[in-house]
């Protein structure tokens, strides 16, 4: 039988785990995502930006895929089934709006902020140990200096 504090242990240890999947999850979409935009992207300037962004993302899986290992549990493979329908809606839109760069920056904005929020959402709210709150708070920076960096190329879309 469990003590009350072995209990709480446990139940710590698989909340932490659960939200860095979580946040690996969100990572594994973002990096598709900005691929697969970059793929529709007509400037050579916003290809690029995707493609670092893409980049990005996959640096932070890996920080985070490292930190799920170091807490001795099986990180998750792939993202998620909102990610794949969030995905499909760009397709969609991409299709009617003719990939316009436009709509593309858009859409990552959108996704940048749903980002933003939940990074914001779970160091407000869920108490990481020091290591792993530095790692999650770094790529809270990069999402909100990314977030800012393309409302400043959706302005240059715009003229």
């Amino acid at each position: 039988m469990k003590t009350t504090n072995e209990k709480a242990r446990e139940d710590n240890h698989d909340n932490l785990v659960n939200n860095l999947q979580e946040l690996l999850e969100k990572n594994y979409d973002a990096e598709k995502g900005f691929t697969k935009a970059m793929t529709d992207a007509k400037t050579p300037q916003l290809k690029s930006f995707l493609k670092q962004q893409a980049v990005q993302r996959s640096r932070f899986a890996t920080e985070l895929t490292n930190e799920i290992i170091n807490l001795n549990e099986e990180p998750k493979e792939k993202g998620s089934f909102a990610g794949d329908l969030h995905r499909t809606w760009i397709d969609v839109k991409s299709a009617f709006t003719g990939h316009d760069d436009e709509a593309i920056l858009e859409e990552c904005i959108r996704g940048e902020k749903a980002s933003w929020d939940e990074y914001e959402d779970k160091l407000k709210h869920e108490n990481f140990p020091p290591k792993i709150a530095e790692v999650v708070q770094k790529q809270a920076i990069e999402i909100y200096g990314t977030l800012k960096k393309v409302r400043t190329l959706e302005d240059i879309a715009d003229h």
